[in-house]
């Protein structure tokens, strides 16, 4: 799961962002509305967490903003404990949920676990590709049925070309979407991850699916290069 995290506050946005990390989700963090509505309308995110104080814009221009572009994306806004009003104007901007300051981030989780099984996109919980099927709520994978013992990270990673499945996808994007645009472009940490993921999903004599384009990067599919 990805989400992105818009929140000026930036040990609030610091706390929610590595909370999120451990429960093995990716976390982008955004520090104002306009930065937020960019990468909000760049990237697929499973749901947002959206501050209604923001400089440059404020949570609510960037929600009408994006469901105005038919970004679908499940919006959790976050409200002072009084500010009744906000919840109304949020709501009727297009946020799906609000939580109220100071929150607990297990409630947090939980809020934003119920969005997304409601859904926002037109998304589902599980994808499919050949005989490979993932379960985005339970965080489970398999292929022909037999689970896959794949660490958080190997998980993201196979999502991520489940969701480009027959794209060639570049190392650079992997970094940028997988790994939080946290890691050294030059380090050979995606290659290291993409192999151990491939080994796992060739369980016996099965083919690899995820497949090397030389200078490029990787493709998931299901015929060999």
């Amino acid at each position: 799961m990805r989400i992105l995290i818009v929140e000026d506050d930036r040990k609030v946005a610091s706390f929610v962002a590595r909370g999120l990390r451990e429960e093995g989700w990716t976390a982008d963090v955004a520090h104002d509305g306009e930065d937020g509505l960019l990468k909000a309308a760049v990237h697929p995110y499973d749901a947002i967490v959206l501050d209604v104080m923001l400089p440059a814009r404020s949570g609510f221009e960037v929600v009408r903003e994006l469901r105005s572009r038919d970004v679908a994306s499940p919006v959790l806004m976050l409200t002072a404990r009084d500010a009744s009003e906000d919840v109304v104007t949020g709501l009727d901007a297009g946020a799906d949920d609000y939580l109220t300051k100071p929150f607990a981030f297990d409630e947090l989780i939980a809020r934003l676990r119920a969005l997304m099984r409601r859904g926002g996109r037109e998304r589902l919980d599980r994808l499919t590709y050949a005989d490979v099927d993932i379960d985005l709520i339970r965080h489970r994978a398999t292929r022909a049925g037999e689970a896959l013992d794949l660490t958080p990270l190997e998980f993201r990673l196979l999502e991520y070309f489940m969701r480009n499945a027959e794209r060639v996808v570049r190392r650079t994007e992997l970094l940028e979407k997988v790994w939080d645009l946290s890691f050294d472009p030059m380090s050979n940490v995606v290659d290291v991850h993409v192999r151990r993921l491939r080994q796992k999903l060739r369980q016996g004599e099965r083919t690899p699916l995820v497949q090397t384009v030389r200078g490029v990067g990787y493709v998931l599919r299901e015929e060999d290069a």
